[in-house]
């Protein structure tokens, strides 16, 4: 008899509900493979969930979250020019934030690889790695820095300040699941921090060296911020397992998708001290294209084979996915956001009925 795992979805706002349709249709193709059976339950989030509840993450939404095993987050939040308006005022903060803070979801995990087919749309010179390709991880920690520091405003308004605070508990626990994974990988990792200027940043370099000195099996390197940032864009291949802190790792994962050349095409996990397992597309909920059928699935499908690697173990579920996505990309089937010239793209629900053509079970 299988063991059973509840999935919560929650498809948010913009081209979430659009891209998650489409991985629950892979879900549902490769689900008799799996050693689990999968309940499915939705609910709302984000400005949706403001619509009904007149709230971003109301408490039906929490219980079911504390409830699940896993979750599938598509995308939150609305057009810039209505970020005033109540059903999008903080809507990030009150929904993704607070969902992370009430499960502890302390970890991100963003994989960075290349399909060969995808290198001529890459704004990087690629080529000149082949046959070696970038294939890294993005270690993020979700829980301290300025995110979650006091924050507010003073003088009458006209000084604004953001506290960025880390533990050294917290930098122990996300340094600790970093070597865990690069373990797996090729035992190298790079810590990202900016010691020359910011007390955070020291203890940062100071619990990673230390935490080193005990895990003499991986390879241990330190590199600012911005070095990393331009290493990225010049020499991404030089990377296996990077880890660093909430807002470097904001900002450095969307960097690092200039290497395959979409946000579309990448996926990401969140795990949590509780054990529970969060899968979320990065590209946002695009409301420019929502509800046009022309969003890229290929980020969201990525987050099913994730969850079958990292949250049920089942590598070769995780493999077949991966090769389906490739065969579909070397047939030359794109969705507009990959800009190859001469192309005619394909729409969010035909990639999909593409990969499930060459999905190979």
């Amino acid at each position: 008899m299988k063991k059973s795992l509840k999935i919560l979805v929650l498809a948010g706002d913009g081209i979430g509900p659009e891209v998650v349709d489409q991985a629950l249709r892979v879900l549902d193709a490769v689900k008799g493979d799996s050693k689990f059976e999968f309940s499915i339950q939705h609910e709302l989030i984000g400005g949706a969930a403001f619509e009904v509840h007149k709230e971003h993450f109301p408490e039906t939404t929490k219980k079911a979250c504390e409830d699940a095993d896993i979750i599938l987050f598509g995308a939150v939040g609305g057009p810039l020019s209505e970020q005033m308006n109540p059903k999008w005022k903080n809507c990030e903060v009150n929904s993704i934030l607070a969902l992370r803070k009430l499960l502890d979801l302390f970890a991100n995990v963003r994989p960075i690889k290349i399909d060969e087919s995808l290198i001529k749309i890459s704004p990087l010179r690629l080529e000149k790695f082949l046959p070696k390709t970038p294939d890294l991880v993005i270690i993020r920690e979700l829980t301290g820095d300025l995110y979650f520091g006091d924050k507010g405003r003073r003088e009458n308004g006209t000084v604004a300040f953001d506290e960025c605070t880390y533990s050294t508990d917290q930098i122990e626990r996300i340094t600790n699941f970093a070597f865990n994974l690069a373990r797996k990988r090729r035992k190298v990792i790079h810590s990202i921090d900016k010691a020359n200027v910011l007390e955070t940043s020291k203890l940062w370099r100071e619990t990673v060296s230390r935490i080193s000195n005990d895990n003499l099996d991986i390879e241990q390197h330190t590199m600012l911020v911005d070095n990393c940032a331009m290493q990225l864009i010049t020499n991404p291949t030089i990377f296996d397992t990077v880890l660093t802190s909430n807002m470097f790792g904001d900002i450095l994962s969307d960097a690092a998708a200039v290497i395959p050349g979409s946000l579309g095409l990448l996926a990401s996990a969140s795990f949590g001290s509780s054990g529970k397992w969060l899968f979320e597309p990065p590209s946002g909920s695009a409301p420019d294209i929502a509800g046009k059928d022309i969003a890229n699935p290929i980020g969201m499908i990525r987050c099913i084979a994730m969850m079958f690697e990292m949250a049920t173990e089942e590598i070769m579920i995780h493999d077949k996915i991966e090769q389906a996505i490739s065969r579909t990309l070397d047939k030359h089937i794109y969705t507009a956001d990959l800009q190859f010239e001469n192309h005619n793209p394909v729409a969010c629900s035909k990639f999909t009925d593409l990969f499930l053509e060459n999905l190979h079970l």
